[in-house]
Protein backbone atom coordinates (compact mmCIF):
# COMPACT_ATOMS: atom_id res chain seq x y z
CA UNK A 1 0.00 0.00 0.00
CA UNK A 2 1.43 3.29 -1.10
CA UNK A 3 0.40 6.42 0.76
CA UNK A 4 -0.07 9.55 -1.31
CA UNK A 5 -0.96 13.05 -0.23
CA UNK A 6 -4.69 12.30 -0.41
CA UNK A 7 -4.28 9.42 2.05
CA UNK A 8 -2.22 11.66 4.36
CA UNK A 9 -5.04 14.21 4.37
CA UNK A 10 -7.49 11.43 5.22
CA UNK A 11 -5.26 10.15 8.02
CA UNK A 12 -4.88 13.67 9.46
CA UNK A 13 -8.65 14.26 9.28
CA UNK A 14 -9.30 10.91 10.94
CA UNK A 15 -6.80 11.60 13.72
CA UNK A 16 -8.36 14.99 14.46
CA UNK A 17 -11.98 13.83 14.43
CA UNK A 18 -11.23 10.66 16.39
CA UNK A 19 -9.28 12.59 19.02
CA UNK A 20 -12.34 14.81 19.51
CA UNK A 21 -13.95 11.94 21.43
CA UNK A 22 -11.10 11.70 23.94
CA UNK A 23 -12.05 14.60 26.27
CA UNK A 24 -15.60 13.27 26.75
CA UNK A 25 -14.43 9.68 27.25
CA UNK A 26 -11.81 10.81 29.78
CA UNK A 27 -14.22 13.10 31.65
CA UNK A 28 -16.89 10.41 31.85
CA UNK A 29 -14.38 7.78 32.93
CA UNK A 30 -13.09 10.04 35.72
CA UNK A 31 -16.43 11.42 36.95
CA UNK A 32 -18.66 8.44 36.23
CA UNK A 33 -21.42 11.00 35.62
CA UNK A 34 -23.57 9.93 32.67
CA UNK A 35 -26.91 11.65 33.26
CA UNK A 36 -26.27 14.15 30.45
CA UNK A 37 -24.96 11.54 28.01
CA UNK A 38 -27.58 10.55 25.43
CA UNK A 39 -27.99 6.79 25.09
CA UNK A 40 -29.88 7.20 21.81
CA UNK A 41 -27.21 9.46 20.34
CA UNK A 42 -24.33 7.16 21.24
CA UNK A 43 -26.27 4.12 20.02
CA UNK A 44 -26.90 5.77 16.65
CA UNK A 45 -23.32 7.02 16.49
CA UNK A 46 -22.01 3.51 17.17
CA UNK A 47 -24.04 2.11 14.29
CA UNK A 48 -23.01 4.90 11.94
CA UNK A 49 -19.31 4.60 12.77
CA UNK A 50 -19.54 0.81 12.38
CA UNK A 51 -21.04 1.26 8.91
CA UNK A 52 -18.28 3.74 7.99
CA UNK A 53 -15.76 1.13 9.12
CA UNK A 54 -17.37 -1.52 6.90
CA UNK A 55 -17.42 0.99 4.03
CA UNK A 56 -13.70 1.64 4.51
CA UNK A 57 -12.93 -2.07 4.58
CA UNK A 58 -14.90 -2.65 1.38
CA UNK A 59 -13.06 0.21 -0.33
CA UNK A 60 -9.74 -0.80 1.24
CA UNK A 61 -9.27 2.79 2.39
CA UNK A 62 -6.73 2.85 5.25
CA UNK A 63 -7.66 6.32 6.51
CA UNK A 64 -11.34 5.41 6.76
CA UNK A 65 -10.58 2.06 8.39
CA UNK A 66 -8.13 3.44 10.97
CA UNK A 67 -10.19 6.49 11.91
CA UNK A 68 -13.47 4.65 12.20
CA UNK A 69 -11.93 1.65 13.93
CA UNK A 70 -10.48 3.92 16.63
CA UNK A 71 -13.67 5.99 16.79
CA UNK A 72 -15.79 2.87 17.18
CA UNK A 73 -13.71 1.75 20.16
CA UNK A 74 -14.11 5.13 21.87
CA UNK A 75 -17.84 5.41 21.11
CA UNK A 76 -18.48 1.87 22.35
CA UNK A 77 -16.49 2.65 25.51
CA UNK A 78 -18.78 5.66 26.09
CA UNK A 79 -21.82 3.48 25.52
CA UNK A 80 -20.50 0.90 27.98
CA UNK A 81 -19.86 3.60 30.59
CA UNK A 82 -23.33 5.07 30.03
CA UNK A 83 -24.96 1.71 30.67
CA UNK A 84 -22.73 0.72 33.60
CA UNK A 85 -22.71 4.02 35.47
CA UNK A 86 -26.41 4.65 34.85
CA UNK A 87 -27.24 1.39 36.62
CA UNK A 88 -24.90 2.30 39.46
CA UNK A 89 -26.49 5.74 39.85
CA UNK A 90 -29.99 4.24 39.82
CA UNK A 91 -29.01 1.71 42.48
CA UNK A 92 -27.52 4.46 44.65
CA UNK A 93 -30.69 6.56 44.31
CA UNK A 94 -32.76 3.52 45.25
CA UNK A 95 -30.59 2.89 48.32
CA UNK A 96 -30.89 6.54 49.37
CA UNK A 97 -34.68 6.37 49.24
CA UNK A 98 -34.70 3.25 51.37
CA UNK A 99 -32.68 4.80 54.20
Amino acid sequence: MELNYVEYIGLAAGAITTSAYLPQVYKTWRSKAVDDISLAMYSALSLGVFLWLIYGVLLRAPAVIIANGASLLLVLWMLKMKLRYRKRAQAEKHDTYLH
